[in-house]
This record gives C-alpha cells, sequence and structure tokens, in this order.
C-alpha cells in the first residue's frame, strides 16, 4: 500500500562555478577581475556538462536515470539546472558525482585570435580560404585536428566543472512538496530566456553586454564561423560561407550562450517518442483553439507544390516568404487570444520536448 502511495524522487540542482563575486543584481563586485572567458566557454558547453553527469550517474547508480530537466540562467548570466529524478540515492553519493564530473573539449586552442580585424578570404583559384596578406591557405578543421593528433602531451582546449553549489532535497510523490517543485520545473516552459534574465540595474545590463562580446569570440562548435578569427576553417565551410559570423544562437545577446533547448527530459520519463510529444502539442491546440471557436479545420492553410521552372503564373518568392509569414503570424494571434481567454493547465509531458532559480551566484 504505501509503495503505491509514496514514490521518493529526488529534486537536484547543480550550477557552474564561480568567476567573481557579484551582488544581488547578478553584476560582478569588479567587473575587471571578473572571469568573462571562462564563463563564456563554461556556458557553451553547460549541455556537455550535464550529458556526462547522467552518465556518470547512470554507472555509479546501476540503472537508467529517468529525469526531467530545466535550464534556466541565474542572474549572474550563467545557467543553472533543475532535475527532478525518480528514484533516491544518497546525497553524498550525487554530490561526489557532481565534484567528479568534468566535461573536456578537444578543440583547437582558441586562446589568441589569429585574425582579430582583417579576415582570410576565398580564392575561386585554389577553392580555399587564404590569409589576407601573406594568400597562404588557412588550415581547416582536419588538417588542425590531425595535427593535434601527432602531438604528445596536448591538453584540452577547454575544461568545465560543476560549482560547489549543489542542493539535493528528497521529494514524496503526491504530497504538496513534489506539487510544488512540479510547478517549479514547469512554469519556465512559456518564457524565453530573455525573459527570465531581465537586467536589474544598469550596471547588471553592462555586465550582460560583456559577456555577450565576450561569447561573440568564442566558437560554439566545429562548424562555428568564429573559427575563421583562430586561424582555422571551420567544418563544413564552403564558399559561401561568411569569416567570423555565426548565427547560433550561443552568440545572440538575448541568450547569452543558452542555446538548445530549455527542457531536457530522459526517454523513459513518459515513454512517448518525439513524435507522440508533437502530436500531443498540436492537440492541445487544436482543443484549445476549439475551446475558443477557432477549429483547426477553419485554419486556412498554404499548399506548396513543386513548379516547372519558367512558369509565368508562380508568384515572385518574396511574395510567397511573405505570404507564409503573413499566415503564421496570423495563426500565432489566433492561438494567443484563444490562450488569453482562459489559459488551462498544460500537462508537463505534453510540452516536455522543447529543453531552468534566478539567483544571484557567490
Amino acid at each position: 500500500m504505501y509503495a503505491g502511495k509514496y514514490r521518493p524522487s529526488l529534486f537536484l540542482t547543480l550550477t557552474l562555478p564561480s568567476y567573481g563575486r557579484v551582488g544581488p543584481d547578478g553584476a560582478p563586485i569588479n567587473m575587471d577581475t571578473y572571469d568573462y572567458r571562462q564563463a563564456a566557454r563554461d556556458t557553451i558547453h553547460f549541455a556537455a556538462l550535464f550529458d556526462r553527469f547522467i552518465q556518470n550517474y547512470g554507472r555509479a547508480s546501476g540503472r537508467d536515470i529517468q529525469y526531467f530537466a530545466t535550464v534556466e540562467p541565474q542572474r549572474r548570466g550563467a545557467p543553472h539546472i533543475h532535475i527532478g529524478i525518480r528514484g533516491t540515492d544518497p546525497k553524498d553519493l550525487i554530490r561526489q558525482l557532481a565534484a567528479a564530473t568534468y566535461h573536456q573539449v578537444w578543440w583547437p586552442h582558441f586562446n589568441e585570435m589569429t585574425y582579430p580585424d582583417r579576415l582570410p578570404q576565398w580564392d575561386y583559384q585554389i577553392q580555399a580560404f587564404v590569409d589576407p596578406d601573406t594568400r597562404e591557405p588557412v588550415p581547416t578543421w582536419n588538417q588542425v585536428l590531425d595535427l593535434m593528433d601527432s602531438v604528445d602531451e596536448l591538453e584540452p582546449a577547454h575544461v568545465v566543472r560543476f560549482g560547489q553549489q549543489v542542493d539535493v532535497k528528497g521529494i514524496l510523490g503526491g504530497t504538496e512538496q513534489a506539487n510544488r517543485h512540479i510547478g517549479y520545473l514547469t512554469k519556465y516552459l512559456t518564457k524565453s530566456i530573455g525573459d527570465v534574465i531581465e537586467p536589474q540595474s544598469q550596471r547588471a545590463t553592462d555586465h550582460y553586454d560583456r559577456l555577450h562580446a565576450e561569447l561573440c569570440k568564442t566558437p560554439c562548435s566545429p562548424s562555428c564561423g568564429i573559427w575563421f578569427r583562430y586561424g582555422v576553417v571551420p567544418k563544413g565551410a564552403t564558399a559561401k560561407t561568411q569569416p567570423g559570423v555565426c548565427k547560433g544562437k550561443a552568440h545572440r545577446r538575448e541568450t547569452l550562450g543558452l542555446r538548445g533547448r530549455r527542457v531536457l527530459v530522459s526517454q523513459k520519463w513518459t515513454g512517448k517518442e518525439l513524435a507522440d510529444h508533437k502530436a500531443d502539442r498540436a492537440e492541445f491546440v487544436r482543443q484549445r483553439l476549439a475551446e475558443a471557436g477557432m477549429p483547426m479545420d477553419q485554419v486556412k492553410r498554404m499548399v506548396i507544390t513543386p513548379v516547372e521552372p519558367g512558369d509565368p503564373n508562380v508568384p515572385p518568392r518574396e511574395h510567397l516568404i511573405m505570404q507564409l509569414v503573413a499566415q503564421k503570424l496570423s495563426q500565432r494571434a489566433e492561438y494567443n487570444r484563444a490562450m488569453l481567454a482562459d489559459p488551462p493547465d498544460m500537462p508537463a509531458e505534453s510540452i516536455a520536448s522543447d529543453h531552468d532559480s534566478s539567483d544571484s551566484a557567490a
């Protein structure tokens, strides 16, 4: 009887380390000594660090870890993660795992820029990017990795670890405490990163600007265009690649390095595949529009079919794109009106496929 009523679980919060003392608004006490480089790199690779923690946790506990996690930025701009975990383990084990978990980034080192101003250019004769002055080819990603393999005592380009603050709580299913923490995990699902990290002061605004500036010169992936500045042609670059520019979310001012999904869910948490979650979301939208008197079958849809080149009846491409944009805006407006009519509680498992307390960190 008790096994069916009480289902012990864990609520865990993991943070990144300190990069310097900060005030209540999240701004550093001394911006000149705050380690923005470390903060930017740790934020970029935070997701990989979390994946490594789950791997280590599974090996240490001997079971598949089922979790529902939310990534959220603290006021200082660094991410931390709240995790609901089915089952319990000793708190000391969790803290030891957090302390022992690290992620090594085996990329070319990117400490000093080779091209801070003038960037490599594409040479159509040799079909490669070349130095703007010497016209010598710039080494490609694979060439640099091959060179790294030939070095005996090579150090990783970066190592990211969790901070010392590890909060572990035991939770019983069906209790008020469990409901409160479930609400805490899901309340950020409808917010964007920019809504969560609104600056509390001018100093906080300046702090976020400096962090963003550091992120703009921190490569986010092997294919990131920022690699050109460090004398490396990124993976997959072509003649159309714009050197020194990356459109990834990690480099946007409103995200401050937090890319990808806000919610992370283990595959066995709901027993559903991604297609199932998408179907649940679509059904939720249909039901909500129907409740507001706007059934989905009345929403106009544009059908796109291939046409023959030179067909005179085809509207200009710009017109088609703008028509699609207008249609999506109209559908979004209808959905927002339906939600404002009487916002329902959306099941967490139906929105779990999307990937975060805004504390001031020491």
